[in-house]
């Protein structure tokens, strides 16, 4: 029993990476796992019973970096650049699943649970950067969100998907967007000098 309900899942974490939840079916899950739809339905009654486990098994096999690691480098430049270095390496090995789960989410409201690890994930990853900056008051808002857009798997995915630009380059841009929302004030003063010598014109 064990080892069909294995079976099962397997073949449910392989349709979902590949076709995505959205479009795989019982039937083409008991086609892969080698049982029949009725056994699937004995394993897994309800579908968010079987997200649950696919979702388990993943995560075993796909486990996401550790946050601990970050908090013990109390440089934030060289916290946040390690960070990022790890976070976009796992994205890159997990593209295809995440991919297929970020968009089905809305589409197979049964998956919304499975979200909550990657979400309490995420959390915890903003708060491990965020310590550290020197900003303060009105410009704390600004790091929160720096810090959530640079984190986000779609961000990346906006940024690499055509290929041109190495991991490398992903994390500079990243960490570039951040510190610059730490230093708002010297965005504002470049800002206005370039201002200033548009407005003066050519000599």
């Amino acid at each position: 029993m064990a080892e069909t309900r294995r079976r099962i899942t397997r073949a449910a974490v392989e349709l979902h990476a590949t076709v995505g939840p959205a479009r795989t079916t019982v039937s083409a899950v008991a086609e892969r796992a080698g049982v029949q739809r009725h056994t699937v339905y004995r394993h897994f009654p309800a579908e968010a019973e079987l997200y649950g486990a696919c979702s388990a098994h993943w995560l075993a096999a796909n486990p996401m970096p550790d946050t601990a690691s970050w908090r013990a480098i109390r440089d934030p430049h060289e916290r946040l650049a390690r960070a990022l270095d790890e976070l976009y390496a796992y994205y890159e090995r997990a593209e295809p699943m995440l991919a297929n789960v970020v968009r089905d989410l809305e589409l197979v409201p049964a998956l919304g649970p499975t979200a909550v690890p990657f979400r309490t994930f995420m959390a915890e990853a903003a708060s491990a950067l965020e310590a550290g900056w020197s900003s303060r008051g009105r410009r704390r808002p600004l790091l929160r969100a720096a810090l959530r857009h640079v984190l986000d798997f779609q961000s990346w995915r906006s940024v690499t998907a055509d290929g041109s630009i190495t991991r490398a380059d992903a994390v500079e841009l990243a960490t570039a967007l951040v510190e610059a929302a730490v230093e708002r004030r010297a965005i504002r003063v470049r800002a206005a000098a370039s201002r200033s010598r548009s407005s003066a014109g050519p000599r």
